[in-house]
């Protein structure tokens, strides 16, 4: 491997400038870059096989790849964006009219375990404020959800040219992925040794972080858009979108919507849908969890549930709904560089 430090120091200050110049022309794509690099990871298995049944031809399985993503995830992702913009808009104004009204299931909370507001009067917290705060909480959340959902609507023509970069960029990914790498790894001022260390780590945190995180989310957010829609709950959708975010949180996640829908249920009188839902969400939404992580995760490291909820959160600030995945990659990849840097014996290379 070359040594840069035997570089001429222009050359070196040259190779620095230009590739400040490459970030920044590149920097207003890197949504499409990034999305692209991360399709191209999971759906790789899928295009090596349509490889081999097209008797090597890799420009075709490409081409076709792609086809499928669009079609099977792209296309219905982006039809499910503009309806939950349009339920988190009827869910706001549901929440300001009064149509939901917060009080009724408070009192039949109040009514059937009295002592729980008796307890709760003694550490000073009254739960007649319940309502109010809960629905502040539900409005500014319809809001959240609803800005995430038309971020991409807010500039259109933005978003048609990254979308439609990202699919041409995608192609190249996967019938030059190989060739991408072996630049990359000549590029990397690193020994053959580490960077392989590093990129297969790095890969298997975030292989791992990306199937246990957005696949499992997704999953749960359809199970419970799809239990709303059956109980005529209105806003099915954004609830469910709701849901997907949440259950990034351990334990918890997804019950934080549909604990207090069942609640909400019970106290109108709605009681055989309400114990449909509890039983729903409980045997299905809630052990999805434990039944899919060890079939997508498998043998995979994956990074801690407190790093992965941290990271999501702090991705969706930073990012926006990119980074529901952007931001738990970032700390793979930390996590990578510092066991690897741990590990390395001092002085060597």
């Amino acid at each position: 491997m070359p040594n840069p430090l035997k570089h001429h120091p222009f050359l070196v200050g040259l190779l620095v400038a230009a590739s400040i110049a490459c970030v920044a022309l590149f920097l207003g794509f890197w949504q499409a870059i990034f999305w692209a690099a991360v399709f191209g990871i999971l759906f790789r298995p899928i295009y090596l096989r349509l490889v081999e049944r097209f008797k090597g031809r890799r420009s075709l399985g490409a081409a076709v790849t792609v086809i499928l993503i669009f079609f099977t995830v792209l296309l219905p992702g982006i039809m499910v964006a503009s309806v939950v913009a349009s339920e988190a808009a009827g869910v706001y104004s549901r929440f300001q009219s009064g149509e939901i009204d917060l009080n009724v299931p408070v009192e039949w909370f109040n009514q059937r375990l009295p002592y729980v507001s008796e307890w709760a009067a003694g550490y000073g917290i009254s739960l007649g404020d319940v309502p109010s705060k809960l629905s502040a909480m539900a409005v500014k959340g319809s809001q959240y959800i609803g800005s995430l959902a038309l971020s991409a609507g807010q500039n259109l023509t933005s978003f048609v040219v990254q979308f439609f970069l990202m699919l041409y960029l995608l192609f190249f990914v996967f019938r030059d992925g190989d060739k991408m790498l072996q630049y990359l790894h000549a590029a990397i001022p690193l020994p053959d040794t580490m960077e392989k260390r590093l990129f297969d780590k790095f890969a298997e945190v975030s292989r791992a972080t990306i199937k246990g995180t957005l696949l499992i989310g997704l999953f749960q957010g359809f199970l419970g858009g799809l239990i709303f829609l059956m109980l005529g709950i209105n806003g099915a959708v954004f609830w469910g979108a709701v849901m997907t975010i949440l259950s990034v949180l351990p334990a918890v996640g997804s019950g934080l919507v549909w604990g207090p829908a069942a609640i909400y249920l019970f106290a109108t009188g709605a009681i055989t849908k309400g114990v449909i839902l509890v039983l729903f969400g409980v045997f299905l939404i809630g052990l999805a969890d434990n039944v899919l992580r060890p079939i997508l995760v498998g043998r995979d490291t994956r990074m801690p549930d407190y790093l992965v909820l941290f990271s999501t959160l702090g991705g969706l600030g930073l990012f926006g709904i990119t980074g529901f995945v952007l931001g738990p990659i970032l700390v793979a990849l930390f996590l990578a560089v510092v066991q690897i840097y741990l590990e390395e014996p001092v002085g060597s290379g």
